[in-house]
């Protein structure tokens, strides 16, 4: 891993069932076991496959017009099963819209194709999910 390819974020511990997440920017983000009305890790796994696909999707098509509305909705079914607990059909969904206007009609013509080229090629999120990257969990020697 080079320096320009590593990318970190630290979990820490801020309570029962709760933690924060930072970035080597300093942004922070909360989330716990799902008790309260914070956000759990499946959730934030959710999140970035959405998040990942919509940043794609909105530089693609916002070039040509601000969208009048955009959203994503990620959803998928966590099972638990011979192969332990995962999430199963994930299923990711746009729904964005543009005012009229030629540069509109242009975002909404490569709409599809921004959502088809995240989902191939661009979105690191997607693309780690489905290939199917390993994991290795370690305990530091303190």
């Amino acid at each position: 891993m080079s320096e320009e390819s590593l990318r970190t974020v630290t979990v820490e511990r801020t309570g029962t069932g709760r933690f924060v997440a930072t970035n080597t920017r300093g942004a922070t983000i909360d989330f716990g076991t799902g008790a309260d009305s914070g956000f759990t890790p499946v959730e934030l796994l959710l999140a970035a496959l959405g998040g990942c696909s919509a940043v794609d999707v909105d530089v693609a098509t916002s070039r040509h017009a601000e969208p009048s509305s955009f959203s994503v909705q990620v959803t998928g079914d966590k099972i638990n099963d011979e192969l332990g607990n995962r999430l199963t059909d994930l299923a990711v969904t746009f729904t964005v819209t543009f005012p009229d206007g030629e540069g509109a009609d242009r975002a909404r013509t490569i709409l599809p194709r921004a959502v088809k080229t995240s989902h191939d090629r661009l979105c690191t999120v997607s693309r780690t999910v489905e290939i199917g990257t390993p994991v290795t969990t370690t305990v530091d020697d303190v």
